[in-house]
């Protein structure tokens, strides 16, 4: 693991001892990073930085795992993961992001359920993530309180899926439920598993990136019980694919849980074809199949993060056809309002008519696909 950590001089004892510490989770995040003078333990930070993040830092909460932050270049403000995490001046700047650009709170039948497609919903079961990430579509909840969801309201998410046998697929999301204990996140999952209509249990977790010591042998064999289970991460730079990430991952694969994986589209961190296919490469190595780029929300306080929808369409132009088909993700928009995820795509299909339809591919080429008529 990287560390630019500047510390003050400890015996050869006092050093093995926290780096055993580092290694447990628990420990990551009681010591996370939340403050001007624990952040400057890291990375420069002049008094004008410090009087800005301070500034920003009152609008919504942050945090970040001592991992995550011994990632960032300390010099380089522009770092893509100090971008990712440090409060900046520039979220007090947005004049056009929302609290909740999505409409979850009105596609909330109950608290703890986000529906908005006929047959999955999305079980959120805490407001706590590891890392604060400065771009999160649920802000205006993680952003503010750092909490499991009450347990009446988990109830009442297990009865609505019980009683709704359209239900086949179930996202168990936050926050991250990966911050909470295997014990309740087992209690969560086995009673999901036990509704007889609920086909697929998906989990969204960004701690195989943030706090990849999260992933502990303990924790795996409890999930490869409740199989089928699928897992999609959260991969934005290729900087994060450590060895410590690449463990995390390598051990949730073992148990046999495949792993998808879900970027934001960043200006400044990965927008640019160069970073993202690099990026996609590199999740493949640790077999993560690259499954969506999202289109950045419009939350509020990310206006400097959001780039033109042309951006992502140059992007996949760039991926498809001259990487392999498992390398390349889908590229959506989140529609606002609750529309739900919609895929964009460069153009290939140029017309078409009863007898044929006339195609490009990825080098221009044109070509005409005769129809075989009923």
């Amino acid at each position: 693991m990287a560390n630019h950590v500047i510390t003050s001089p400890v015996s050869l004892a006092e050093s093995q001892t926290l780096e055993v510490k580092k290694r447990d989770w628990r420990w990551q995040l009681s010591h996370r990073v939340r403050t001007v003078e624990e952040l400057s333990q890291y990375i420069h930070v002049d008094s004008r930085r410090a009087s800005e993040i301070q500034k920003a830092s009152r609008q919504f909460w942050w945090a970040v795992t001592p991992y995550y932050a011994s990632l960032m270049d300390p010099e380089d403000p522009n770092c893509p993961i100090q971008r990712q995490v440090i409060p900046s001046i520039e979220e007090s700047r947005d004049t056009t992001g929302v609290e909740d650009p999505l409409s979850e709170e009105r596609d909330s039948p109950v608290p703890s359920i986000i529906r908005r497609y006929p047959d999955r919903l999305a079980f959120y079961v805490t407001n706590q993530c590891a890392t604060i990430c400065r771009f999160c579509t649920r802000k205006r909840r993680t952003g503010r309180n750092n909490k499991r969801i009450p347990p009446d309201q988990l109830e009442q998410g297990i009865r609505y899926i019980e009683s709704h046998k359209e239900i086949r697929d179930v996202l168990i999301t936050g926050g991250d439920p990966l911050t909470i204990s295997d014990d309740q996140l087992e209690d969560i999952i086995s009673r999901v598993r036990a509704i007889k209509h609920v086909e697929i249990i998906r989990i969204g977790t960004r701690t195989p990136v943030t706090l990849p010591q999260r992933i502990t042998p303990d924790l795996c064999r409890m999930l490869e019980k409740y199989h089928p289970l699928w897992i999609n991460v959260h991969f934005n730079h290729p900087k994060e694919i450590t060895k410590e990430a690449a463990e995390a991952c390598d051990r949730l694969t073992r148990a046999g849980i495949p792993l998808g994986n879900q970027s934001v589209l960043l200006k400044g961190v990965n927008d640019s074809p160069e970073v993202m296919k690099k990026l996609v490469h590199e999740l493949l190595k640790i077999r993560v199949r690259p499954y969506y780029i999202f289109q950045c929300n419009f939350i509020k306080g990310t206006e400097h993060f959001r780039t033109p929808i042309s951006v992502g369409i140059e992007i996949m132009e760039k991926l498809r056809g001259h990487t392999s088909g498992l390398a390349v993700p889908t590229y959506v928009i989140n529609a606002p309002g609750g529309g739900g995820k919609i895929p964009v795509a460069p153009t290939y299909l140029i017309s078409q008519s009863e007898d044929e339809v006339v195609l490009r591919n990825y080098k221009m080429q044109v070509f005409r696909y005769k129809v075989k008529k009923a």
